[in-house]
This record gives structure tokens, C-alpha cells and sequence, in this order.
């Protein structure tokens, strides 16, 4: 099989596993990320995600993570939500949970469509492979876009013409030489909708973000208590955040997802956030079991919790307040104290 009918079977294999759009490039086509990379840490954005500082070298250079790679297969599988995401933001006394942590954990149900991709590529061509799904130091947004899967869009996030911005980014690295696709352009043009839709400023500037001040960094990286003049920016969202995802314009050509294993599963939809702050350690992790909700635990998850109870404005939700204020936990018992004060 040559090279171009082989991409055309790679790319019909791909489709029939459920991916919605694929595309090819090389290691080495992102020269922009190392210095991208090491501006980005060098300001402190990167918070308390030492992650980014290490293997900078690999992260910035998808080459020197695995020399021989000759091919990167990116693959974008779509998540759309049936809801609107925003719906939920205004029901104070209800919780906000990021569309992609509705339902099963995305890490294990697009690493399994990888590994079988990458067989079925081995099993007619030949040659080696590795597969990864925000699991690695490789830089996808930026081998997604240097791809055609899409561009890196004023939010940070890739955006697609076919598929709008959700959207799960798999990778698979091969030796073979494959045909490659050229790089997507940027189609955001004067739009600023997503940088006016953050409710913390996090973007200090168009494709720049300060992840100190992200949502989605608050709510699931950072350790500890969060900035007390970001607590009340935080509204009822308790895990991840999607308002800079649902203002792009270019959802209007989402796809419908495929896999229903990404359909919210009961009681991820508006949860009461009584009912979740009541929970404890076996509860939580029972409770989102198979989940990426579960990696945070159940501290940091009641902690933002408790944050969105002292903003639901709700004198009733006191009470669940004040039974946490001397949880074992500091970083829950702190945010507890908070809530309490707020609702008087």
C-alpha cells in the first residue's frame, strides 16, 4: 500500500472508531513551542502545575520525546453537550460541572480507540508506535494545529471548522512516513467573545492566559485555598469551568458526539450543592467512581463546593456551611468558615 492510499484507509479506520476528524504532521512542525513554552513559565502563569517546568525540553520538542517518530496522528473526538453548559450558572443553589467530567473519563475511553488505531496501522503497515491523550509532556493544541485538526483559538483551546471547541485531542506517534496535511489557519478573526466571557480576566492578553486565574486551574490543580478575592468569581462552578468553550461562535458546526459514555451521567447535571457537600471520602469516591472528578479528591472537591454555597446567596444553605467549619480537613474547614460568614 503506498503512502496516500494508506492515509486513506488511516483516516477511514479512524472515522469508523469513533474519532470525528483526523489529521497528520510531523514531530518537528511546531518550532514555535519552546520559547511559547518557556514565556508562559517564566511569568509564573503556570501556577502551582510544576509538571510544566519539568521535561521542558520534551514539551517543547515532540522530536526529542521519541527521536524516531517520522508522523503524529492527531485525532479530535467530539464531546458535544445536548444542554447548553450555561444553563446551570444560574441556578445559585445548584453546582456547575464542566461538560467533559459529566460522564466516563475521556483519558480511558480515547486511549483504548488510540491503542486499537495503532494496531490496525501496525498490523498494514508496519512500524512502531505510541499513543497519547494528555497523558505525556507533548504539546496537542500545538501539533493539532499544525495538523489542520484546527487553531489554537484567542481562549488557548483548539477550534475546528467541522467540529467548533469540543473536542478531545489523542495523538499517535509512528515511525512511518505518512502523508501529512498542511497547518490550520486562524479563523477567530476580531472576535473576543470568549475573552470577555471569563469570569475571572484570566486572559492577560488574546492566546495568552494566566492560569492562576482560570477556573478550570482553581477548581482542579491549585492545592490549597483559593485567592479570596477569586472565591466569589467562582459562582456555583465546582469543577472546570466552560464559559470561554461555550462563547465561540464556531459551535454553531459542532458535531454531535458519538460516544454516549460522554452523556452525563446522573447527578452531574445541576447537583443540589447540599447534597455534595454532604458527602464524605467514601461517598465522593463512590460516588465518581470512573470519573475525572474523582482525581481531585474529596477535600478539594467539597472545598469548592463550599465556595459556590457562600455565593448561592441562600440563607438555607448555612447551616450545610456550618456543619463543615471543623472538618478535618483545613483547606474544607477554611472554606466552610467563608461560606458561613457570607450567609451571615
Amino acid at each position: 500500500m503506498n503512502g496516500a492510499a494508506l492515509k486513506e484507509a488511516l483516516v477511514a479506520a479512524a472515522l469508523a472508531e469513533g474519532f470525528s476528524s483526523v489529521r497528520v504532521c510531523r514531530p518537528w512542525d511546531v518550532p514555535e513551542v519552546p520559547a511559547r513554552l518557556e514565556a508562559f513559565v517564566s511569568a509564573g502563569y503556570h501556577g502551582q502545575m510544576g509538571w510544566m517546568e519539568e521535561r521542558m525540553s520534551w514539551r517543547g520538542d515532540p522530536s526529542a520525546l521519541w527521536p524516531e517518530a517520522r508522523s503524529v496522528i492527531v485525532l479530535g473526538e467530539s464531546y458535544t453537550p445536548e444542554e447548553d453548559p450555561m444553563d446551570v450558572v444560574g441556578l445559585p443553589d445548584r453546582a456547575a460541572i464542566s461538560v467533559y467530567a459529566r460522564g466516563k473519563d475521556y483519558h480511558d475511553l480515547v486511549k483504548k480507540r488510540l491503542k486499537r488505531l495503532a494496531r490496525w496501522l501496525i498490523s498494514e503497515a508496519g512500524g512502531e508506535v505510541k499513543v497519547f491523550v494528555d497523558t505525556a509532556p507533548v504539546p496537542e493544541k500545538a501539533l493539532g494545529q499544525a495538523a489542520g485538526l484546527g487553531w489554537q483559538g484567542k481562549h488557548t483551546n483548539l477550534v475546528s471548522r467541522e467540529m467548533g471547541n469540543w473536542f478531545f485531542i489523542g495523538s499517535v506517534f509512528s515511525t512511518l512516513e505518512l502523508p501529512v496535511d498542511g497547518p490550520e489557519v486562524d479563523h477567530c478573526g476580531s472576535c473576543s467573545r470568549c475573552l470577555q466571557a471569563c469570569p475571572t480576566e484570566a486572559f492577560v492578553a488574546p492566546y495568552q492566559m494566566d492560569a492562576r486565574r482560570c477556573i478550570s486551574y482553581l477548581t482542579i490543580e491549585h492545592k490549597g485555598p483559593v485567592p479570596l478575592e477569586l472565591r466569589e468569581r467562582l459562582g456555583n462552578r465546582i469543577y472546570g469551568c466552560d464559559d470561554c468553550l461555550a462563547a465561540c461562535p464556531w459551535n454553531k458546526f459542532a458535531v454531535e458526539a458519538r460516544e454516549m459514555r460522554y452523556a452525563a451521567r446522573e447527578g452531574t447535571i445541576a447537583p443540589p450543592l447540599a447534597e455534595l457537600a454532604a458527602l464524605d471520602d467514601a461517598a465522593f469516591r463512590e460516588r465518581f467512581s470512573g470519573s475525572p472528578i474523582k482525581r481531585i479528591g474529596r477535600g478539594r472537591f467539597v472545598r469548592n463546593v463550599l465556595y459556590a454555597i457562600g455565593n448561592s446567596g441562600d440563607p438555607s444553605l448555612g447551616k450545610v456551611a456550618t456543619a463543615l467549619v471543623e472538618d478535618p480537613d483545613e483547606d474544607v474547614a477554611d472554606a466552610a468558615r467563608w461560606a458561613s460568614l457570607r450567609l451571615g
